[in-house]
């Protein structure tokens, strides 16, 4: 279940993508201004995000908007959450 999610936050590139999509919806253009990279690479790694659930889109005339899907981002911390257990106070 997880693998994907690992998959997708292990490079980079993927995890900036991310954290430019918390300010709001961004079109793939938007994306790859932020990047020294070809728009191809830009499409492969919204396709890895996408893939794995991280990212939705929603189309608009011609263009493609992403946003992070905050339900996988929350069960993903939740996840964490409970790897790290409970703390106890000694």
């Amino acid at each position: 279940m997880f693998k994907e999610y690992f998959k997708a936050l292990s490079d980079p590139v993927r995890r900036n993508i991310l954290m430019y999509l918390k300010s709001g919806k961004m079109n793939a253009g938007e994306i790859a201004e932020k990047f020294n990279i070809t728009a191809p690479t830009v499409s492969y790694h919204l396709s890895i995000l996408k893939n794995a659930d991280l990212i939705s889109e929603t189309k608009y005339k011609n263009f493609i908007y992403y946003e992070i899907n905050l339900s996988v981002i929350e069960e993903l911390m939740l996840w964490f959450q409970n790897l790290k257990g409970d703390e106890k106070d000694d």
